[in-house]
């Protein structure tokens, strides 16, 4: 389920009271005195059977007893009592109910859990249920207070949706105080049925809400919520306190990678992906709002200083390195503007320090060079109070300057009743205004980071089309490996596996004696490397397991007997499998990096990347991401390590092969995604350099599929469908019937173009001239588990792949109604190019169990109403001048 009746929640009309009371400090009277004093329009009734009436209201003894069917029902009984009254609800007809009631983990008369009779006693009704185990939820504007919280919530256009309890009603309280207002003050509590997904999924769509804070302690239908936070955040602001960061990855682990990647990396990871911006205290969760709410975003992440006190700007300067920040450095020409009429005194550099008596008309002045200035991004205005210009002087000054300039400007007014009414000021003209400059460098920060995600969002990778991994080589390998009872699989059988995914490896042979060693060696031809194979070692260097450049067959000879040795000295119950013999890789100056995959609890596979080597764990450079990945994304995995430093070139060293390294990343994710044995994998080393890559060593860990976790099950993202794809002879000849795919941005753009200005009118309603880049991120990096585009390609006379045609259709989030579109090149037309991706996506709506398909069409565009009749669609012209297609494709409605 996803948003079906979740408006009960939000819009009822009426609201019934289980359990209501009039005993002070029980929950049931609370939630009666908050109901009956947030101004709610409707009709409450209480219902008790121990009371005739509430506060004037006359109580009912049991729903069935009530004047008509509750909207929304707000259950404040004993655990035990749940089950029942959802079933009795349902019954009546109401699909809405707010569970407050703990302990419902516990066991009932029939073996369930209380929690699993309350979700089947509601599933038949489509009951939906907020909880259970919270404190309720409150709706300002409607003057909806269904909690038992303390506090009622201010109107405003933020919603708000925490797990925890006891974070509401302080939440609550620290808002009020702030006179920050609310949409909605949602308490998720244990979320059995209404989750994350589900009210990130409605909230994108609410008119009455511009940003979305959330507060997780943990997330359980990975898909779901990282397809409903994409949505969300592609529109609105969206934003996280993620709870829980300590590490788990302290657990024994079979790699490095096992070991490394832990649980708040991936989370990082997967919030990055999603678009949304991760802050770390509720209070960085307001001032971020208010942040993205006022300023403008920066184009970059270079922050110029203004203040007339050395010490202040000192400390933001400390801040914006401490988080990785950039200090602008000052251009010639900003440098010489701010001299002519700043006092020799001044600082003559970033942070501009104006000294502690300027004027009004000196901070304007040298506010207006620095928004003027080419070299920042934005800019941060630091005030102390000083006795000779009163700091309220200087707001008035400067606010229509900061709030009209082309940069984000962010000011901190130090002290308290001094410069109270310049913050008010400020704060007026939506200008963000912090406390400390900490505070403030941390508010920059936060603009850049959330601008990065957003960004990440709408990048469009360049085409690139690498070999076809061979799926049947690695399937019999991975088979033939379970069959044998292999979990851990060492060099050899996972640099198999690498190589058929496209990965370069060095030629390694396992071997069980000299004998075999030599011929091996001989076969792979010298100088090569030995390595000890044993289940029971990790780290092969700490037990003299390498042995380097054996130049021929007596020191292979001497060399094995040596690490055989040395191995049972120092581990002497170490099982020794045998021996890996390798070539030599010859890349001087080349880094070790580290590339694998870990199987997080929650999102499934990730891909990990950092600096490799014997000291991976010491050096801890590492970064996660999701797979899959493109070239923009496994590019922004590595920029987020401090090796991309070392990659990137220095001194004599040229920068690595970059195209080559986000390849094996690339290629790693597909790993993920087509073998769901796969656990674990490490390729350490894996050494890059100009001339490319190649794993060194690589191991990894193969366990039997869960139950519902085949194929591409357990990834929070699904990758591209590529059992989609068709050859098709079309009217046009020959063409790919294909989904849609992110690097098909180029030929998109190329597809638009080849529109007439009349086609485009009947496609997207308006008159357009181009795509911005928001529309083409949108058009072609889609959600597969929520949309479907397919195109109709053919290679072209430049050797590219031309998009002829698209059909594609956004399925709501309960996978009942999809709504179509389709259209073909102008010149293309009347050559069955439109019933051949329209009668493609037919099928992919029937095989998903979608319910309905319709799409609207101009009233004018007959040539798009005749297909869909063929098609068999119902047409029906509308008032507006509209036309709506709607065809019934038998798919199962929910209940």
């Amino acid at each position: 389920m996803s948003i079906r009746n979740l408006d009960y929640f939000f819009k009822p009309r009426s609201v019934a009271v289980i359990g209501a009371s009039n005993r002070p400090g029980s929950v049931g009277a609370t939630v009666w005195q908050n109901l009956g004093s947030g101004g709610f329009a409707g009709p409450l009734w209480p219902v008790n059977p121990k009371h005739r009436e509430l506060g004037g209201e006359p109580a009912y003894p049991d729903i069935a007893s009530l004047p008509a069917v509750p909207e929304l029902a707000v259950i404040c009984t004993p655990a035990a009592t749940v089950p029942q009254l959802i079933a009795q609800l349902g019954a009546a007809g109401c699909r809405a109910a707010v569970v407050l009631s703990a302990g419902l983990g516990a066991t009932g008369a029939d073996g369930r859990s209380l929690r699993q009779a309350m979700l089947d006693a509601a599933q038949p009704y489509l009951l939906r249920i907020l909880g259970p185990n919270c404190v309720g939820i409150l709706v300002p504007g409607a003057g909806l207070n269904a909690s038992f919280a303390p506090l009622a919530a201010l109107p405003g256009r933020l919603a708000f949706v925490a797990q925890s309890g006891a974070l509401v009603t302080a939440v609550l309280d620290w808002a009020g105080v702030r006179r920050i207002g609310f949409s909605c003050f949602v308490s998720l509590g244990d979320g059995s049925d209404v989750d994350f997904g589900d009210l990130l999924d409605y909230l994108a769509a609410d008119p009455g809400t511009d940003a979305i804070l959330l507060y997780a302690e943990s997330v359980r239908q990975a898909r779901k919520f990282m397809s409903a936070a994409r949505g969300a955040a592609r529109g609105k602001p969206t934003l996280i306190v993620k709870a829980g960061r300590g590490t788990e990855a302290a657990r024994a682990a079979f790699s490095h990678t096992g070991a490394l990647a832990g649980s708040d990396l991936v989370y990082d990871a997967a919030l990055r992906r999603a678009g949304m911006l991760r802050v770390y205290s509720t209070a960085e969760l307001f001032d971020a709002v208010a942040m993205l709410a006022h300023a403008r975003p920066p184009r970059g992440d270079r922050l110029a200083i203004l203040t007339n006190g050395g010490g202040p700007g000192v400390m933001a300067t400390d801040a914006l390195g401490d988080g990785g920040g950039q200090l602008a450095v000052l251009e010639p020409s900003t440098m010489h503007r701010l001299g002519q009429e700043l006092p020799p005194t001044w600082s003559c550099a970033n942070p501009v320090d104006i000294i502690g008596d300027a004027p009004a008309e000196r901070y304007r002045y040298a506010l207006q060079a620095l928004l003027d200035g080419p070299e920042s991004d934005a800019v941060l205005l630091i005030h102390a109070p000083t006795a000779i210009v009163p700091s309220m002087e200087i707001a008035r000054l400067l606010v229509p300057l900061m709030a009209s300039g082309a940069k984000p400007v962010l000011s901190c007014w130090l002290g308290g009743a001094s410069v109270a009414d310049a913050r008010r000021l400020c704060m007026e003209a939506g200008i963000p205004v912090f406390d400390t400059p900490e505070e403030a460098v941390k508010g920059f920060q936060q603009l850049v980071a959330y601008r990065r995600n957003q960004e990440l969002l709408m990048q469009v990778p360049r085409p690139c089309e690498l070999p076809v991994p061979d799926r049947v080589l690695a399937r019999r390998c991975v088979d033939a490996l379970l069959g044998a009872g292999a979990g851990a699989v060492g060099a050899a059988d996972s640099k198999t596996l690498l190589a058929a995914y496209g990965i370069p490896v060095v030629a390694t042979e396992a071997v069980r004696d000299r004998a075999e060693a030599v011929v091996a060696a001989e076969r792979i031809g010298y100088p090569v490397a030995l390595k000890i194979l044993s289940p029971d070692i990790s780290h092969k260097s700490d037990v003299g397991g390498v042995i380097l450049d054996l130049a021929d067959e007596a020191a292979l000879g001497a060399a094995l007997e040596a690490m055989t040795a040395r191995v049972r000295e120092l581990r002497p119950q170490a099982r020794i499998a045998g021996f890996a013999v390798q070539a030599m890789a010859r890349r001087p100056g080349a880094l070790e990096l580290i590339v694998g995959v870990s199987t997080d609890p929650v999102f499934g596979p990730v891909v990990m990347f950092g600096q490799g080597g014997v000291a991976v764990e010491i050096t801890a450079d590492q970064a996660v991401g999701l797979p899959p990945l493109n070239r923009v994304l496994a590019s922004e995995l590595v920029s987020r390590t401090r090796v991309a430093r070392l990659l990137a070139g220095y001194r004599h060293r040229p920068p690595a092969d970059m195209d080559a390294l986000c390849d094996v990343l690339i290629r790693v994710g597909q790993m993920a995604a087509d073998i769901p044995e796969l656990a674990e994998l490490d390729i350490n080393p894996l050494l890059a350099d100009a001339q490319g890559v190649v794993a060194l060593d690589a191991r990894m860990r193969l366990e039997a599929v869960a139950p519902g976790r085949a194929g591409t099950a357990r990834l929070a993202i699904l990758p591209y469908p590529e059992h989609l794809e068709r050859q098709v002879d079309s009217g046009v000849g020959p063409v790919t019937v294909r989904p849609i795919r992110p690097e098909d941005a180029e030929a998109h753009v190329a597809f638009f173009h080849a529109l007439t200005a009349e086609d485009i009118h009947m496609r997207m309603f308006a008159s357009m001239h181009d795509l911005s880049p928001q529309q083409l991120a949108r058009f072609t990096q889609i959600d597969y588990a929520r949309e479907m585009a397919f195109i109709a390609t053919r290679r072209g006379q430049d050797g590219r792949d031309e998009t002829l045609g698209v059909a594609r259709v956004v399925v709501d989030p309960d996978n009942i109604d999809g709504e179509f579109a389709v259209a073909v090149r102008s010149d293309l037309k009347g050559r069955g190019l439109g019933r051949l991706l329209m009668g493609c996506l037919v099928d992919y709506c029937i095989e998903r169990g979608l319910a309905v398909l319709h799409g609207v069409a101009l009233r004018e565009n007959a040539r798009m109403h005749a297909l869909a009749r063929d098609m068999g669609f119902e047409v029906h012209p509308e008032a507006d001048g509209m036309v709506v297609m709607r065809r019934t494709l038998g798919g199962a409605w929910p209940g």
